[in-house]
């Protein structure tokens, strides 16, 4: 961690596979889960040039359905981290995902674009989580999380760091939290 040692680890949190379960059966919401039709504007603009390519230009775009477990927001807030988004999101997790969980406005990574190649098998955000997070001690829930990013962040990163792979099937568990919690709290 930085000089300080009063700075709490940071948790860094995608939204698609940790928050919702895209994997799970298609019509079949998880328990616990409720369903949200979101049009963010990504989202809109890429569902326009997709129509546009298939010529289809007048059709409306259609929304993203998004399952999300209200109970997790609380859960995710109890936990004893500082709280980012780490989502291809971005800042459309403030107002599309965040108010529906209880979570304030949260700091975001910005990703850069165009996306990074990927280096061998790391998973194209690695490189930008180790970035942004400058040293500091982190924990990083993802569905894409490999064995290639965590030998990265430990090649990389100089602070503690845990990366944690979520099932996208059925997104954060208790046994996640549980995770998550005992690494904070080794931290010390």
């Amino acid at each position: 961690m930085r000089g300080d040692a009063r700075v709490r680890a940071v948790l860094l949190v995608d939204v698609d596979g940790p928050l919702n379960p895209y994997a799970a059966k298609p019509h079949r919401r998880p328990e616990g889960y409720e369903t949200h039709r979101l049009l963010t504007p990504r989202w809109e603009a890429a569902e326009r040039r997709r129509r546009e390519v298939w010529g289809l230009p007048d059709r409306p775009a259609k929304p993203l359905r998004v399952w999300l477990n209200p109970a997790h927001g609380p859960a995710l807030a109890a936990l004893p981290f500082d709280l980012v988004w780490a989502t291809t999101w971005e800042e459309e997790a403030n107002t599309y995902v965040g108010p529906l969980l209880g979570l304030p406005p949260l700091p975001f990574v910005r990703w850069s674009s165009p996306r990074p190649e990927p280096v061998g098998d790391v998973f194209w955000k690695t490189p930008e989580v180790v970035a942004w997070a400058q040293g500091r001690a982190f924990a990083w829930v993802d569905d894409e999380i490999t064995d290639a990013d965590r030998a990265w962040v430990v090649a990389h990163h100089p602070g503690p760091a845990l990366l944690h792979r979520v099932d996208p099937r059925s997104g954060l568990t208790e046994g996640d939290f549980a995770v998550l919690a005992e690494w904070a709290t080794s931290l010390g």
